[in-house]
């Protein structure tokens, strides 16, 4: 790689981590104290849920009831901090291959095996060429200086998905799908509905290997072939 070959990083930059790591414990400083200055007027409304928790509140000592809701709620507004930092995307890309690295893992992808890249609303999307799916990030990250980033570098950027107009939304035994499938986005289906995005991912990998591609728009599952996919 010359000179002129560095590397372009882009993430959410220093404002995203000012947000997490300054607002975040002002926001739940600000709800703990809140709750506490509540607590009394609450604990005697009894159609209120969590009427044990309220009048806990409501019973502990002045002062030290606001400074402790005050120090509780700062310390998770740290917490969820520290893991948004965590999870957060960043993306390293030169002209010989990108680097992703999301929740203390590191991905490598070669420009040779990359057909496009898009973002496909807050997904950056890499697709290979046989029209599958090679990545699919999620992050707040700018689709302009992403796109600024991988064109500078000489890679193949789309300004939208080529491929949108071939999804078609899941309905459980709908024919057109390859064997297996119909079960894998069942469960996958579940882990959406549930909020279990670990599972979500690992089910879309296992239906990339039968050539399905997977995108999600709300809670609701839609699917295209790719040109490997094995007929059912």
């Amino acid at each position: 790689m010359g000179a002129g070959d560095a590397p372009t990083r882009v993430d959410g930059g220093a404002g995203e981590l000012a947000v997490m790591w300054g607002g975040f414990p002002l926001v739940g400083a600000g709800i703990g104290w809140l709750f506490t200055v509540v607590a009394g007027p609450v604990a005697g409304l009894p159609w209120v849920p969590a009427q044990g928790w309220f009048e806990l509140l409501a019973g502990l000592p002045q002062p030290w009831a606001p400074a402790g809701a005050l120090a509780l709620g700062a310390l998770a507004g740290l917490v969820v901090a520290g893991i948004g930092t965590w999870e957060r995307l960043r993306v390293e890309v030169d002209a010989d291959r990108v680097r992703l690295r999301r929740d203390g893992r590191d991905r490598e992808i070669s420009r040779r095996t990359v057909r496009v890249v898009f973002v496909d609303r807050r997904d950056l999307v890499l697709l290979g060429d046989g029209e599958e799916e090679l990545a699919r990030e999620r992050g707040d990250v700018s689709a302009g200086r992403l796109a600024a980033a991988f064109r500078g570098h000489g890679w193949p950027w789309a300004d939208a998905d080529p491929h949108r107009d071939a999804y078609r939304r899941w309905v459980d035994g709908l024919p057109g799908l390859p064997a297996g499938a119909d079960a894998l986005l069942r469960a996958r289906q579940r882990a959406v509905d549930q909020g279990r995005r670990g599972d979500a991912d690992d089910l879309r990998r296992e239906l990339a290997r039968l050539g399905v591609v997977v995108r999600d728009e709300e809670k609701r599952q839609y699917w295209r072939l790719t040109r490997r996919a094995a007929p059912g």
